[in-house]
C-alpha cells in the first residue's frame, strides 16, 4: 500500500471520528443529568391520563351555558389567539421551506444581445439556458435546519395552546368576578336601604329620649360610608365589564351576568403535584422545544466547519459557441461540482459556535426554571383552593352569628335600652364586612380552581 493511500485512509478515519464526536447528525435528546429533568423525561413519555383535571375538556369543566357561550366567542374572536395561530402558520411555512431545501434549485434565464462594429451588420447572439444546482447535505447543515424548523413549529403550537388556555381561564375568571361584584353590590345596596331605615329609627329614639344626637350622627355617617363603598364597587364592575369586552374583542359594554352565578368545581383530590401533569403544560413543552431548537442551532454552527458540496448543471440552446456565432444555434450542456472547505474565516466560525453553545445553555436554564415555576404555580393554586374551602366554611358560620347579633342588639336597644347604639352600629358593620368577605371568598375558591385548570394546561 502506498504512502498516499495510507494518508488518505488516516485522514478519512480522523474525519469520521471528528464527525461522530460532535454528534451533528444526532437528534435532540433532553439531558437527564439532574433529578428534575430525569423525572420530567420519564413523565413526558408516559401515557396521558384523560381523567386528570388539566386534561378535561373545558366544556366539562365550565358547564354554565352563558359562560360556555362567551368562551366560544372569545376563542373565535380574540386577537391574541388569532396571532398565535398565525405564528403556527408561519412555522409551518418555515418547516416546508427547510424541507424543500433538499431539492435541487432550477433557474430559467434566457438572454440575448446584439453587436455591430464599423457599421457592419448587427450580429445577434442568444442563450436559453436552464441552470440546476443541488447542495449535497454531507455534514448535516440542511438536516439540522429542518429539525430546528420542526422544533420551532412544535414550540409555536405549544404557545398557541398556552394562549388558548389563558383565554379560557381569563374569560371564566372575569365571568365570576363580574358575578361577585354584582352580588356585593346587591348586598351593599340592600344594606344601604336597611341602614337608611336605621337612621330614621335613631331619630325616633332620640325624640323619645332613648338616645342622644350622637347616635343619629353616627348612624347617618354609617349610612354615607356604605354609599361611598358602593361607588367603589361600581367602578370595579365597570372595569371588569371592559376586561370581558376586550377578551371578546368587542367595544366596551356591560355584560348581563347573574349575581348568583357560581362555579360548580369538579372534585379535586390530590396531595402533591405529579410531574406527569406538569409535563403536559404548554409553556413547559414550549421551553423544551426552544431548547431543542438551540441544540440544532449549535449543530448548524458545528457543521459550518465542514466542506459544502454543490453539484450544478447548465443546459439549453444557444448560437454562441465560444467566440463563434452559429446559426441556427446548438444545444449545450455543462456539468460542474464545487467543494467549499472553510480554512480561515477570521474567527467567525469559532465565535459563532461559542455563542450558540452559550445560547443552548441559556435555553437549558430557562427550561429548568419554567419547570420549577410551573410546579410553584400549581402548588399555589392548590393551596389557595384548599384554604378557600376552609375559609368559606368559617365565613358562613360567621355571617350566621352576625345576623343574630344584629337582630339581638337592635331588639335590646328598641325594647329596654340594654344595648347601646354603638353596639348596633358595630354589629351592622361587622355583618356587612363578613357578607362581602364571604362573596369574595367564594370567588377566590372559583378563581383558584380555574387557575389550577389553566396552570395544568387545560383547554386542549
Amino acid at each position: 500500500m502506498s504512502i498516499n493511500n495510507i494518508s488518505r485512509i488516516a485522514i478519512l478515519a480522523v474525519s469520521v471520528g471528528a464527525l461522530s464526536s460532535c454528534h451533528i447528525y444526532n437528534k435532540f435528546d433532553l439531558p437527564t443529568d439532574t433529578p428534575v429533568t430525569a423525572e420530567y423525561a420519564e413523565a413526558r413519555d408516559a401515557s396521558i391520563d384523560s381523567a386528570a383535571y388539566g386534561n378535561l375538556q373545558w366544556q366539562d369543566v365550565f358547564t354554565d351555558p352563558f359562560l360556555a357561550e362567551l368562551i366560544d366567542r372569545a376563542l373565535v374572536n380574540n386577537k391574541d389567539l388569532n396571532n398565535a395561530k398565525l405564528n403556527v402558520d408561519m412555522a409551518h411555512a418555515q418547516l416546508k421551506g427547510a424541507r424543500l431545501s433538499y431539492l435541487p434549485s432550477l433557474t430559467f434565464n434566457p438572454n440575448g444581445s446584439g453587436a455591430s462594429y464599423d457599421h457592419s451588420t448587427i450580429n445577434w447572439t442568444y442563450q436559453i439556458p436552464i441552470a440546476v444546482s443541488w447542495e449535497i447535505d454531507l455534514f448535516g447543515k440542511l438536516l439540522n435546519a429542518d429539525r430546528k424548523a420542526k422544533a420551532s413549529l412544535l414550540q409555536s403550537q405549544a404557545y398557541e395552546q398556552a394562549v388558548r388556555s389563558q383565554i379560557i381561564g381569563g374569560v371564566a375568571n372575569c365571568y365570576y368576578t363580574i358575578a361577585m361584584l354584582e352580588k356585593q353590590l346587591q348586598i351593599s345596596r340592600q344594606t344601604a336601604e336597611y341602614w337608611a331605615e336605621s337612621v330614621e329609627v335613631m331619630k325616633n329614639l332620640k325624640l323619645a329620649g332613648r338616645v342622644n344626637e350622637s347616635a343619629v350622627v353616627q348612624s347617618t355617617a354609617n349610612y354615607y360610608s356604605i354609599l361611598g363603598s358602593i361607588t367603589d364597587l361600581e367602578v370595579s364592575l365597570h372595569e371588569a365589564n371592559n376586561t370581558m369586552s376586550l377578551l371578546m374583542n368587542e367595544m366596551p359594554h356591560s355584560w348581563d351576568i347573574p349575581a348568583d352565578a357560581t362555579f360548580s368545581t369538579p372534585e379535586i383530590l390530590r396531595e402533591g403535584i405529579p410531574m406527569k401533569e406538569l409535563a403536559s403544560r404548554p409553556d413547559v413543552r414550549a421551553a423544551e422545544q426552544s431548547l431543542a431548537a438551540a441544540y440544532y442551532t449549535t449543530n448548524e454552527a458545528r457543521a459550518a466547519f465542514y466542506p459544502g458540496l454543490t453539484i450544478s448543471s447548465n443546459g439549453g440552446f444557444t448560437n454562441l459557441l465560444g467566440s463563434f456565432i452559429s446559426n441556427p444555434g446548438k444545444w449545450f450542456i455543462q456539468l460542474a461540482g464545487q467543494l467549499t472547505q472553510p480554512i480561515f474565516a477570521r474567527g467567525k466560525l469559532i465565535a459563532n459556535l461559542e455563542a450558540t453553545k452559550a445560547q443552548q445553555q441559556q435555553a437549558m436554564n430557562n427550561f429548568e426554571y419554567t419547570l420549577l415555576s410551573a410546579s410553584a404555580e400549581v402548588s399555589d393554586a392548590l393551596m389557595l383552593y384548599t384554604k378557600s374551602q376552609e375559609k368559606a366554611a368559617f365565613l358562613e358560620k360567621q355571617v350566621e352569628n352576625l345576623e343574630k347579633s344584629v337582630e339581638y342588639t337592635e331588639e335590646l336597644l328598641s325594647l329596654n335600652g340594654s344595648s347601646t347604639y354603638l353596639e348596633v352600629l358595630t354589629a351592622q358593620q361587622s355583618l356587612l364586612s363578613a357578607q362581602i368577605s364571604q362573596v369574595a371568598c367564594e370567588n377566590a375558591k372559583a378563581r383558584a380552581a380555574i387557575n389550577l385548570y389553566q396552570s395544568l394546561g387545560g383547554g386542549r
